[in-house]
Order: C-alpha cells, then sequence, then structure tokens
C-alpha cells in the first residue's frame, strides 16, 4: 500500500447529490479515515450543457449536512483542460497515440460495417500508422490512443477481483476531440495522476471504462491506482434503483427527517457488513470499514429499513444533541418553519424535557414534529376527531373531577401529577385509561401523545389547569 491512501469523490454537477452517489462518497471517506488517509472532491463539469451552479451547491451541501468532509479546495475538471490536452499531446510525441482524420460519414460507414456482422462498433485504425500530411487540407484531427491488439487489459479490483478485458475489444479511442476538449475517459486519468488519487472507489457501472483508463495509465508510464468497483443500489423489487425507489437527492431525505448518521449507517450496509452489527455509529464504522470487505452483488434499498434504523438511532442519542439537530433541521421539515417561529427559551426547554417521550413514539424528525405540536398551539387548542370524540358524553364530568384534583397538587411534576390522577380514579371509581383519555385529548387535542403525566409536567401547572378548563367550560 502507499505510504498515504488518497481517495476521491468525483460527482458530476448535472443534478442533486443521488443517493447512490452519497454511498460511493462514504465508501471514499471511510475508507480514507479508516486508513488515516485523506479524501478529495473532484467536480466532473466537463459536460457544459449540462452543469449547473446549483447543482455543485446542493453537492456540497448534501455531502456537508451528512458530514462527508473533503480534504483541500474541490477541484474543476472544466479548469484542467489545458493539462489534459498537453498529455494528449505528449502522448502524440511519444508515439502512444496518434491524430485520426476519419470523416463522420467514414465512422457511421465503419460502425454500419460492424452492425452489419453482428460486432459492436469499432474504429478500425486506418489513421493509426499514417502520416498526418495526407489528412485533408484544413481538417482537424482527434487524438486517439494506440490500444494494445492483443493479449488482454487486467483490472485488480478490490472489489470484482481480476476483470479480464481482450485488447481487441478496446480499440483506439478519443482521447481529444477535434475541437480541442478532452474526452471524460481521459480527462479522469490525468486528473487521478495529477492529484495523487492512490486507491479510486466508484461505482461498478464504470469497470469497463476501467479498463481503457488503464491502458492511458500504461501509455504513460504511471502507476495504475488500487481499483474498487462497488454493486449499483438496487431498489426493493430488485429493479435498478428510480425515483419511485428513493432514488432522490440526500435533500429529500433530510425533509423526510432522517438523521444523518442514521442515513450512514444504512448506506454503509447497503452491500457492506461487519459481522451481525446493524447498528453503528460514525467511530464504528471507521473502525471496521475495509473495501476489500464490500459484496459483489448490488444490495436493495428498503424504506422501512431505514426508517426503523433511524428510529434507533434516535432512541440512542442523548436529548441535547438530538434537540441541536431537531431544530437545525426544522426548516426544512413539514411544519417545522412554524415550530422554528415560535421556539422562544421556555418552549426550548419544555421541547427539551418533552424528548425522552416524544422520541420513544417517534421515528423520524417529521414524526417528531407531530410529536411535539401540542406544545406550541395556542389556546384554545385544535382538537382532531379522534380526540374529540374522546371529549364526548362523560368525559366533561371526569374532567372536572381531574381538574380539582390537580388544582391542588403542590410541587408539580409527572409524580405528583400521577398521584393525584390516580387518587381521584379510585375515589370515583373510573378506571385510570378512563381518566387519563380525555386528560390527554384536552392537553394535546389528539389522542396520541407522550405519557399523559410527562405531558402535564411539560407544559407545567398553569398551562395545563388552563387546557383542561377550556374543555370544561
Amino acid at each position: 500500500m502507499p505510504d498515504k491512501v488518497v481517495t476521491r469523490f468525483a460527482p458530476s454537477p448535472t443534478g442533486y447529490l443521488h443517493i447512490g452517489g452519497a454511498r460511493t462518497a462514504l465508501f471514499n471517506w471511510l475508507y480514507a479515515k479508516h486508513t488515516g488517509g485523506t479524501m478529495l472532491l473532484r467536480i466532473e463539469d466537463t459536460d457544459r450543457e449540462r452543469s449547473t451552479d446549483a447543482a455543485t451547491a446542493a453537492i456540497l451541501d448534501g455531502l456537508s449536512w451528512l458530514g462527508l468532509t473533503w480534504d483541500g479546495a474541490p477541484v474543476s475538471q472544466f479548469e484542467r483542460a489545458p493539462r489534459h490536452r498537453e498529455v494528449a499531446e505528449e502522448l502524440v510525441r511519444s508515439g502512444k497515440a496518434y491524430y485520426c482524420y476519419a470523416t463522420p460519414a467514414e465512422l457511421e460507414a465503419m460502425r454500419e460495417a460492424a452492425r452489419a456482422k453482428g460486432l459492436p462498433p469499432r474504429y478500425d485504425g486506418r489513421w493509426r500508422d499514417r502520416d498526418p500530411s495526407e489528412a485533408p487540407p484544413g481538417a482537424k484531427g482527434a487524438i486517439r490512443i494506440k490500444a494494445p491488439t492483443d493479449g488482454e487489459t487486467v483490472v485488480h479490483d478490490r472489489v470484482q477481483g481480476d476483470v479480464r478485458f481482450p485488447n481487441k475489444d478496446l480499440d483506439d479511442f478519443i482521447i481529444l476531440r477535434s475541437d480541442g476538449n478532452p474526452t471524460y475517459m481521459h480527462a479522469v486519468v490525468v486528473d487521478d495522476h495529477d492529484m495523487g488519487i492512490t486507491h479510486i472507489i466508484r461505482g461498478d457501472d464504470h469497470l469497463t471504462n476501467a479498463a481503457r483508463q488503464t491502458v492511458i495509465y500504461q501509455a504513460m508510464g504511471w502507476e495504475v491506482p488500487s481499483m474498487s468497483h462497488i454493486p449499483l443500489i438496487h431498489g426493493a423489487d430488485g429493479a435498478k434503483l428510480s425515483k419511485r425507489h428513493g432514488a432522490l437527492g440526500v435533500e429529500a431525505y433530510r425533509a423526510m427527517g432522517y438523521l444523518p448518521e442514521a442515513l450512514l449507517n444504512y448506506l454503509a450496509r447497503l452491500g457492506w457488513s461487519h459481522g451481525d452489527d446493524e447498528i453503528m455509529s460514525i467511530a464504528d464504522m471507521i473502525t471496521w470499514f475495509d473495501i476489500g470487505d464490500v459484496n459483489k452483488g448490488a444490495a436493495r434499498f428498503d424504506f422501512a429499513k431505514l426508517e426503523a434504523l433511524n428510529g434507533v438511532h434516535m432512541r440512542r442519542m442523548n436529548d441535547a444533541a438530538l434537540l441541536d439537530i431537531f431544530i437545525a433541521t426544522l426548516p426544512y421539515l413539514e411544519g417545522g418553519p412554524a415550530i422554528a417561529a415560535r421556539l422562544d427559551d421556555r418552549r426550548r426547554a419544555q421541547l427539551l424535557a418533552a424528548l425522552p417521550g416524544l422520541k420513544e413514539r417517534a421515528k423520524t424528525l417529521v414524526e417528531l414534529v407531530e410529536g411535539a405540536a401540542f406544545l406550541f398551539v395556542e389556546r384554545p387548542l385544535p382538537v382532531d376527531e379522534k380526540a374529540a370524540a374522546l371529549l364526548s358524553g362523560e368525559a366533561r364530568a371526569i374532567l372536572r373531577g381531574a381538574h380539582a384534583a390537580l388544582a391542588t397538587v403542590s410541587g408539580w411534576s409527572a409524580a405528583s401529577a400521577e398521584a393525584a390522577i390516580r387518587d381521584y380514579a379510585q375515589a370515583a371509581g373510573y378506571k385510570l385509561g378512563a381518566v387519563a383519555q380525555p386528560l390527554r385529548a384536552a392537553l394535546t387535542g389528539k389522542s396520541t401523545s407522550p405519557g399523559v403525566f410527562d405531558v402535564l409536567a411539560v407544559l407545567g401547572r398553569e398551562e395545563s389547569l388552563a387546557r383542561i378548563a377550556d374543555q370544561i367550560d
């Protein structure tokens, strides 16, 4: 292994950071952290038609939200085009590449001839050994690499094993177009070499590119980095991941209320495992991760598993830390901005006190917003349909008795409120549930909430008695 591992994440800024890209970034980041190395970031923005600044910003924002930090400033591939041209011309000078002046019509004829024989379309090498002086006047040539014509090119892959490509299938592919712009295939090799990348970790849809890129490395006499091509993520039905499966940008997962650490834990387990460990902290993942342990087979994305895992991470998280993440995420959550607008010091303290009960019932931060809503509503409370049913009939009489019992409590707490309600229920001949249910509806406007005595404690004496009184009058 080299003295220091250098990995890279190299997204194209043509859209958001999608979930497959996030996992690729995670595997690069984990391997760099695990080995004490660094992860660099390169924005592959050579496709000028489709690359946008907004997409670049969304990718950086998504990585930052996930906590996948990179070293140094992001590198723009487009800005390095002069260097890509320089290397292509150097390959021509050394006899490893050549100018090709085949016309579009000639190339189309080659494709047609190959199709007629049932072969893949290939360039026939007609300019490989011709003198450029034979070029038509004023023609601008493209630069093609001289690919080896016999034997095979082997990609030594730490996930896929040794993958062999017959050289007869590679053909002399273009590295610099006739307009002077480098091809993606060439730019990637020059950038990875110049950035000192030692380990390339990317999706296995790049495996065929790896053979062609190896040809360029060898032509330049450069060391080929360690390659690891990780399987793509599929939907729960086994089909390639699409929008309906969850192939969304990571910002959508933030809006759905997932914690970054839980999402990373879930993504790490898509194609990699450590024994039977399901729940992992970031520190665990860094300690345990090795790229050689990634499976060859495609992993399946399952929202139900992600949600369950998120719930476990929320329950395990320290309340103060969870509150900080919750407040920071409120602007992105449905119903969140309304809570954020009313979050003064008193309500923040109430929210912290309510969290132990709230997080037991929530699997996402969106559910936490729903559960915490009772703290932020103005009196008189809006009451939902199920809660209204609990407040009909005998409920008002029960609430009158409960109000009187609670009004006598000194030293307000969940325990003292519970003792008063139990005594009242026993004396009046009610089961505890018959008192607790209308009490919950009066206090929260809903039929479900954290434990009703916890709700009383969090709301405080004055607000609790006032909310109950609203339903009696």
